[in-house]
């Protein structure tokens, strides 16, 4: 008698293996969305955190932490310069120092705020550093290294040099990029040996930070909630920001090859003129980078979010000028004003803390006025008033503290 054996056949099985690969094709997405939801949710609570730290910072000193903060060096230097000093962080602080104790971050708060005998390798030092730090590029200064979990979004997988310690949140000033690079302080005279809070020692100075510092955030300035009467539920404290992944995108990076980039500051008046001034700029092909006869910079001090300690606008800044996620408009250096919106490595969008401790995200479409109108500014033409409206829109009042513009719909 014939016996009969039971098996699959060659078809059979490649029928099965088809299906399979099928089925994995439809799931892959949906568990990649699920994990980019985890990420997503994960950053808000990053952000939930930074918020709740100011929050706890107001009530324990009756001030926001000051976004510019640290010791000045004697003798006085422009805020934008001293990178590399080795005996002052120059008031160039960012105010995520200030927050660290509220973090659960006190042991690298004692670090930075006491004179510190080692380097970062370890070896020890003849003179320790100052206390609240050397200049924001020192690599050798262990506590600028740093990475902190809650200074990072899950979906920005940049890391390692030539950053330090990255940050993917930054201050709100508003929306004017106008003197973005140092506040009400004067960058030449300047107070010699100041401490915190500086000295507005400069009453033209101080009436042009009134026109133009519209934000929750005023560099150098302690701002206090009482600041922001159009009420804290309205107004946007910090923005989330991409860091640069050395990959030419116009959010993260800007070019260093081309005209406007002369230290006359003709890009940073084209700018201030039309917030859309570098579009030109972005490669027809692909708009989210620079064409590549552009370059982009390679120095740190140009690329966006690599020092969390640095108050300066590449670093840890936003505006609500440009709608999220569009590309830097810059003069080239930093020492030239540059507009910074919010961006991140989400889809569609990116999240703002708003003054009562509140996380949003932001999608990118969001009503933006007109984004080639002049910004707020106390010099050049056409001439801006104090005060005055925002020219963009839903985004730009959502940046101003004290407007008087009523936010009368959903974001």
């Amino acid at each position: 008698m014939k016996r009969k054996h039971s098996g699959f056949t060659l078809v059979e099985l490649l029928v099965v293996i088809a299906i399979i690969g099928v089925l994995v094709g439809l799931l892959l997405p949906a568990v990649q969305a699920a994990r980019e939801a985890a990420r997503r949710m994960s950053c808000s609570n990053n952000f939930k955190q930074i918020g709740l730290g100011i929050h706890n910072y107001h009530s324990a000193y009756n001030g926001m932490p000051i976004h510019g903060t640290g010791t000045d060096r004697v003798g006085g230097q422009q805020i934008y310069a001293g990178d590399n000093r080795t005996d002052s962080i120059n008031r160039r602080g960012s105010f995520l120092i200030s927050v660290l104790p509220f973090i659960e971050q006190q042991a690298l708060w004692e670090q930075i705020s006491n004179p510190l005998g080692f380097n970062a390798d370890g070896s020890t030092r003849a003179t320790p550093w100052q206390a609240m730090g050397p200049g924001v590029a020192r690599i050798d200064y262990g506590p600028w290294g740093t990475t902190i979990p809650t200074f990072r979004c899950p979906s920005d997988p940049g890391s390692g040099l030539p950053s330090l310690g990255r940050t993917n949140y930054g201050a709100c000033t508003g929306d004017s990029s106008v003197m973005s690079r140092e506040g009400p302080i004067n960058v030449t005279l300047e107070s010699r040996g100041a401490t915190v809070p500086y000295t507005e020692n400069n009453s033209t100075l101080s009436q042009r930070s009134r026109k133009v510092h519209r934000g929750m955030f005023v560099m150098t300035r302690q701002m206090k909630f009482r600041d922001t009467l159009d009420g804290l539920s309205n107004t946007i404290m910090c923005g989330e920001l991409a860091t640069d992944l050395g990959d030419r995108d116009v959010r993260t990076s800007f070019p260093t090859a081309n005209a406007y980039n002369d230290r006359s500051g003709h890009g940073r008046a084209e700018c201030r003129r039309n917030p859309r001034y570098m579009d030109q700029f972005h490669d027809p092909a692909r708009p989210q980078f620079w064409i590549a006869a552009a370059g982009s910079s390679v120095n740190v001090a140009n690329s966006r979010g690599y020092r969390w300690h640095d108050a300066v606008h590449m670093h840890s800044q936003v505006h609500t000028i440009l709608p999220p996620n569009s590309g830097v408009c810059t003069g080239g250096y930093t020492s030239n004003d540059s507009n910074v919106t919010v961006s991140s490595r989400h889809q569609g969008g990116a999240h703002v803390l708003m003054g009562d401790g509140a996380v949003k995200f932001v999608t990118d479409s969001i009503e933006a006025g007109n984004s080639n109108q002049a910004m707020i500014s106390y010099h050049g033409s056409p001439a801006t008033v104090a005060g005055a409206q925002s020219p963009y829109g839903l985004w730009g009042a959502l940046g101003t503290r004290a407007n008087k513009e009523v936010i009368d719909s959903e974001f």
